[in-house]
């Protein structure tokens, strides 16, 4: 997924021709294909509203994020705002591992952060019950 979104930003390809092009790589074949399959096109629509959210949620604007940034987060803040049936600790978990893998030295830091303050907007309910209060 965060491939797809970093070739995105970069050269710029519709949610469609991506599907095209993943669906002919062999690591296809190793990854959850009906998640990808319609995650991929609905981050890609929502992509200026949860880059609105983003842009809220964060210290420092939109446009000094890198790329595997900025999709590591169009990935958390969709989970957290879309997929409420994944806990937000294993969605901020997932989104650290990620930048950890494939981000810029301590970049996970900062996914961490950003997540944690995204977590306690978008699942409030939830983060609370977690806190015990």
């Amino acid at each position: 997924m965060l491939q797809a979104l970093y070739q995105m930003q970069i050269a710029g390809h519709s949610s469609t021709e991506l599907l095209r092009q993943f669906h002919e790589q062999v690591a296809y074949e190793r990854v959850d294909q009906e998640y990808f399959d319609e995650q991929l096109p609905a981050i890609i629509e929502a992509q200026g509203v949860l880059e609105k959210t983003i842009d809220e949620l964060i210290d420092r604007p939109l446009e000094q994020l890198d790329p595997v940034e900025l999709g590591i987060l169009l990935i958390g803040t969709y989970e957290l705002e879309s997929r409420v049936e994944i806990p937000y600790k294993v969605v901020i978990n997932e989104c650290v591992n990620l930048a950890k893998r494939f981000g810029a030295i301590d970049g996970h830091k900062y996914i961490n952060a950003c997540l944690d303050v995204a977590a306690q907007s978008l699942r409030k309910i939830e983060v609370q019950a977690n806190a015990g209060g």
